[in-house]
């Protein structure tokens, strides 16, 4: 029969209570992993943490389990019926605007099904058996954390999670093999016992726990990853990330500037400094006087060459303007857009979202691009897409573009200078603020400063009802609003002016951190400007927008920093882990290694000329005394040929232990060491024990008239000597091996009598 692990009547054993502490813990950290991927319903996980804890306040206080054996297994089967429903209806609602909705819809309900059944069995558990099953169902619950969420967080939980599964398994065996032993009644020295014992379980759980962390750290960047497996091409995805669709509505980025969730990472190594720094995503065209939007056109494909890099230039490649070289981590996101600065020349990367065998070099993904220079994914962004990319930062020649002229293509004529019915007030607006400019870019520049000035401000609450007419609302009423205002006015201003512009949608550059040198953009810092086309020198960027008030950064941003600085590594060197990375690594260590030899060496060179000075020097300062250095050498050559140095040590450290107050652990020990020091003393007289001889046998030996112990020339008083060394090895045997209290300061007595004895003629 099972043995019960929760009703004890007698002291719980060291090993009882860490394995049920241990297996609580076990429990909770699963329960805990679970909850903090953030992909279950923050009812299921609040109500599984409550319930464990719960459980554990009731262990504490010593109550029995909850439920028996027959209402557990009924609740069981009664959730199977459940489960369809919760497939169909909740789990389906909760995971509705993910990419793969019926499947992320299943996995979720089994999660459910699966802290259900943990709950149940944790309120019913009575034998060894319910405490394995629940191990087994808190591993469980981590396998399918590990298939919910790579975020660091899950690092943390599975360390703590690794450290209590090894107590627990140690625990349960130690048990299972005391089980039946007759051990006695507590006493102090069992106490002591168990106190060791606690320690010694604590040091070994820490030591394997360390061992499987360091080792299965070591072969997972031996040993990178080469596919994906069978859950590959499988979507468990969080919900995808809004913003950035095919038409953007006035007022709809002002939703997104109050959501501060990161969604990309784009780095760089160090600041750019450059004004117009802007993550491009799409351009808008069409305009009805409330929303953007673009018409359906064919999109172009765009294949990557031999070594995986895709040209996207469009043949405007000039080497003298500035190239800035990134790595764009992008999150999960319902748009297909692909999000580049300035002036994309290439851009390499695994777009497709599948794993690949060579870091960077995936020759099976493309990239489509549209009539406005829009770069899509074709796989969509439905995983978190992670690329490389390089781009000029052009800086237009003001000159050359007042000098543009106004024969514009009828291609982009057409397109690009298409307006609603509008108030009138707007055009006669746009033609006062450019009554002093005589080219399209002044009059671009004229409203654009008049967009910047203090007669309107930025601001995220807007006021008044802006009604079916929302543009001069703002120009005339509230002048007052968020980015998509202000650059639909300038793009609309300026095709009354017959100048031909677009609504261009992106991130601001976001925040740098310093720590990864990489920009962290949130969904914060979504963003609208505007391209007016010149003709001879293409699109050139106009930012109507006023600054937005900068918060204060203090001890909260620097933590946030920090925690970025370890996601981003995390997912680099973790998430994206590939032969790619094992080959930089690999490099890198090579190149560390070489370089600290060499660096090595030379320190060692100079601390070794140093001392050569130093020697001579000296010598020179005391050449009376040069000639003892040999001589002080060949001393301690000799001192070490016959360990001088050792005995004289342990003659100190007995010496030590003599004249201090001893512990009751440490007094059998130390009646050993004064043993061996008799012997030593009554060597150097000339009686040596021999290897056939007890120590009673020789102090018995010792005190007989005819002993074979003395030598023909040792003289020393037997009368003072042999009661001595007898008394003096009957308290030692009765420590050593009889494992009776020791007096140790008697023995003191004693070889301090030992000692007269033999210095005595």
């Amino acid at each position: 029969m099972a043995a019960s692990y929760t009703t004890l009547q007698i002291p719980t054993p060291t090993a009882e209570r860490v394995f049920r502490l241990s297996l609580f813990f076990l429990l909770l950290i699963s329960v805990s992993i679970v909850a903090t991927t953030g992909k279950l319903d923050g009812f299921s996980s609040l109500c599984a943490l409550l319930l464990v804890m719960g459980k554990g306040f009731r262990l504490w206080m010593g109550k029995p389990a909850e439920l028996t054996a027959r209402p557990a297994t009924f609740l069981v089967i009664a959730y199977l019926f459940f489960f369809p429903v919760d497939i169909v209806l909740f789990s389906r609602s909760f995971v509705s605007n993910s990419s793969n909705p019926p499947l992320f819809a299943a996995l979720v309900a089994v999660v459910h099904f699966l802290l259900f059944v943990m709950v149940v069995r944790l309120y019913s558990a009575t034998t060894d058996r319910d405490a394995l099953f629940l191990a087994m169902l808190s591993f469980a619950g981590v396998l399918a954390a590990a298939v919910l969420t790579v975020d660091t967080t899950f690092l943390l939980f599975f360390f703590l999670y690794l450290i209590f599964a090894v107590s627990t398994f140690v625990s349960m065996e130690l048990r299972r093999a005391g089980r039946g032993a007759i051990s006695p009644p507590f006493s102090a020295a069992q106490q002591v016992r168990e106190r060791h014992f606690a320690r010694a379980l604590a040091l070994a759980v820490f030591s394997v726990s360390l061992g499987a962390i360091v080792i299965g750290g070591v072969l997972f960047f031996l040993f990178p990853r080469i596919s994906a497996g069978y859950l590959g091409r499988t979507s468990f995805n969080p919900p995808l990330g809004t913003g950035f669709t095919d038409e953007v509505e006035l007022g709809q980025i002002g939703e997104l500037k109050k959501n501060s969730t990161v969604v990309m990472r784009v780095e760089t190594g160090h600041p750019v400094g450059y004004a117009l720094l802007r993550w491009r995503g799409n351009s808008l065209i069409d305009f009805d006087g409330k929303r953007w939007t673009s018409p359906e056109r064919r999109n172009e494909a765009l294949s990557p060459n031999a070594d995986g890099w895709i040209d996207v230039s469009q043949g405007k490649n000039n080497p003298s303007i500035p190239g800035l070289l990134y790595t764009a981590v992008l999150e999960p996101m319902s748009s297909d857009v692909i999000f580049v600065p300035g002036a994309p020349m290439r851009l390499r990367g695994n777009f497709s979202g599948q794993a690949s065998s060579v870091y960077g070099a995936v020759r099976n993904t493309y990239l489509l691009r549209d009539g406005t220079g829009t770069l899509l994914n074709p796989f969509h962004n439905y995983a978190s897409i992670r690329y490389t990319g390089f781009s000029r930062l052009p800086n237009p020649d003001v000159a050359k573009l007042r000098e543009a002229g106004t024969v514009y293509p009828d291609a982009i004529a057409d397109v690009y200078l298409q307006l609603p019915a509008i108030d009138q007030r707007i055009p006669e607006l746009a033609r006062q603020i450019t009554a002093q400019a005589n080219n399209p870019y002044d009059k671009a520049h004229a409203i654009q400063n008049y967009l910047r000035s203090n007669r309107f401000r930025y601001t995220l609450l807007l006021t008044g009802k802006p009604g079916d007419d929302p543009l001069p609302h703002f120009l005339f009423d509230t002048h007052a609003g968020h980015c998509e205002y202000f650059a639909s006015s300038l793009a609309v201003m300026l095709r009354t002016l017959g100048i031909p512009s677009r609504e261009v949608n992106g991130f601001l550059p976001g925040e740098y951190n310093d720590l990864g040198g990489d920009y962290i953009v949130r969904a914060s810092d979504a963003h609208s400007w505007v391209e007016v086309f010149f003709p001879g020198n293409g699109w050139i960027v106009f930012d109507p927008t006023p600054d937005a008030p900068e918060g204060s950064a203090g001890i909260l941003s620097r933590l946030e920093k920090y925690a970025d600085f370890l996601q981003l590594t995390w997912d680099d060197w973790v998430v994206s882990y590939d032969f790619g990375h094992q080959a930089v690594l690999t490099q890198a260590l090579q190149r560390d290694s070489r370089n600290w030899m060499e660096a090595g060496r030379e320190w060692f060179a100079r601390k070794e000329e140093r001392g050569k000075n130093w020697i001579k020097s000296w010598q020179f300062q005391h050449a009376s005394l040069r000639y003892l250095t040999p001589i002080a050498l060949v001393l301690l050559l000799l001192a070490l040929r016959f360990d001088v140095l050792a005995r004289a040590l342990n003659r100190l450290r007995l010496f030590l232990q003599l004249h201090s107050k001893p512990s009751a652990a440490a007094a059998p020990l130390l009646a050993s060491r004064m043993y061996f020091e008799l012997l030593r003393l009554l060597e150097r007289r000339g009686l040596v024990r021999s290897e056939s001889q007890t120590p009673l046998e020789f102090a018995e030996a010792l005190a007989s008239s005819g002993t074979s112990v003395a030598t023909a020339t040792a003289k020393f008083d037997r009368a003072t000597l042999s009661p001595a060394v007898l008394e003096f090895t009957e308290i030692y045997a009765r420590s050593r091996f009889g494992g009776a209290p020791c007096d140790t300061s008697r023995l003191r007595v004693l070889l301090t009598q030992v000692r007269a004895g033999l210095r005595s003629r």
